[in-house]
């Protein structure tokens, strides 16, 4: 067995030039495949983890009905109790405990509906970094601050700038009336027009007494060690806590922008399929030259004693080998410029990047170091390398020896 691959091996360098192209063109369907599904799984990772850990979290635990009415009046009581069963749930690495609400924030004779978010700050420094939003002003000192952080659009749209004091009005806790004045301690930037132009925070201690609902949130925001465990942690998280409160899931949440991935990694499989298609026919046709053009030698070896079924071994190692060789390749190429674009993000501008910021993300274009993506496109290359190399293999078994030797 060793005799022959090495055989199959020697047989690759007889005719350098041929063994090379075939080479190249394996080489350059994985490399190509490589940084396409890179490319795309990186901009993947950069939604779930702008878009999604800094708004809903991956899990939100709610009160029923919350998703459908988001009113004051649909929120659940904390407890220390509560708390510890769902941090102590397993894949659960921090929470975000929030209370969140509408309100109408005026100054002067203008006024704009706004949403208004109570939360606590080291946690939200901590784990969505909003501290480092602030262009202006100062964070959240104590975790009763009385100021507020307001979006830079909206600042400008109420004409207002630090330290100056801003009415909300809304609606507390079963029909209260909800009204103060804040001012404003901090100006944020957010990377959403949106949310620049909506968004003001507030501590939650000084929301919960604002809306007259102390001791009262609307949601925990919960992030996981593995996102890949996402329904299994929700379906834990649902026996853990009871029938008494709502799991969502952010697919749930944030339909669009699951649709969104969904939508272009079925788009990006169709142009690697495309790809594959082209390059199977490319190798298969230079396996089938090859095979073709080799007749003669086949027949003399056949004649002289060798085994149609050796013979034939030899042949199907040396496809083999062409694909290994090809994949290798590939890989080595690849991971550096992989790795370079993973901590270097390509910039994006125009239309592009505006849809991005939408969606609350930055204008990149990252790139994902994931194994994964190596192993799969790799496994798919030497797959389709198997099958073409059973060609040659059948060729050799069935061919005319008399006509072989008369070529």
């Amino acid at each position: 067995m060793l005799t022959f691959i090495k055989i199959a091996w020697r047989n690759l360098w007889r005719n350098k030039r041929r063994t090379l192209i075939t080479i190249a063109s394996v080489f350059l369907a994985l490399f190509l495949a490589l940084l396409m599904r890179s490319m795309q799984f990186g901009s993947y990772e950069m939604m779930k983890r702008d878009a999604v850990r800094n708004s809903s979290g991956y899990i939100q635990i709610q009160a029923p009905g919350y998703w459908e009415d988001k009113t004051i009046d649909n929120t659940f009581e904390s407890s220390d109790e509560l708390y510890q069963k769902v941090s102590k749930a397993e894949n659960v690495s921090d929470i975000i405990p929030r209370l969140e609400s509408f309100a109408l924030a005026s100054s002067g004779n203008i006024s704009k509906g706004v949403g208004i978010i109570g939360t606590i700050p080291e946690t939200e420094a901590e784990i969505t970094k909003l501290s480092n939003r602030v262009v202006a002003g100062t964070y959240f000192k104590t975790p009763a601050d009385p100021g507020i952080l307001i979006g830079e659009d909206l600042a400008k749209y109420l004409e207002v700038d630090l330290y100056d004091t801003v009415t909300l009005l809304s609606q507390g806790y079963h029909g209260s009336s909800a009204a103060a004045d804040f001012q404003i301690t901090g100006i944020l930037h957010f990377p959403s027009p949106e949310m620049n132009r909506q968004l003001i925070y507030i501590t939650l201690e000084t929301a919960q007494y604002f809306f007259a609902a102390p001791g009262r949130l609307t949601s925990y925001s919960l992030l996981l060690n593995d996102i890949d465990d996402l329904d299994e942690t929700a379906t834990g998280l649902k026996a853990t806590v009871g029938d008494g409160y709502e799991i969502m899931t952010w697919e749930k949440m944030m339909v669009e922008i699951k649709q969104q991935i969904d939508s272009d990694n079925i788009s990006g499989m169709f142009m690697l399929a495309i790809l594959y298609v082209v390059v199977t026919f490319g190798i298969f046709g230079t396996i089938l030259m090859i095979t073709h053009e080799r007749r003669k030698e086949f027949s003399v070896m056949i004649a002289v004693g060798m085994k149609r079924q050796k013979l034939s071994f030899i042949v199907f190692m040396e496809t083999i080998f062409i694909g290994v060789i090809g994949i290798a390749a590939s890989i080595v190429c690849s991971i550096p410029i992989v790795y370079y674009f993973y901590l270097n993000p390509i910039p994006l501008t125009g239309e592009m990047a505006d849809m991005m910021l939408e969606y609350n993300m930055q204008p990149l274009m990252p790139f994902s170091n994931d194994p994964s993506i190596f192993v799969a496109q790799s496994l798919i290359v030497l797959f389709l390398t198997i099958i073409i190399a059973f060609y040659p293999f059948l060729k050799i078994m069935k061919f005319n020896l008399i006509k072989g030797l008369k070529e």
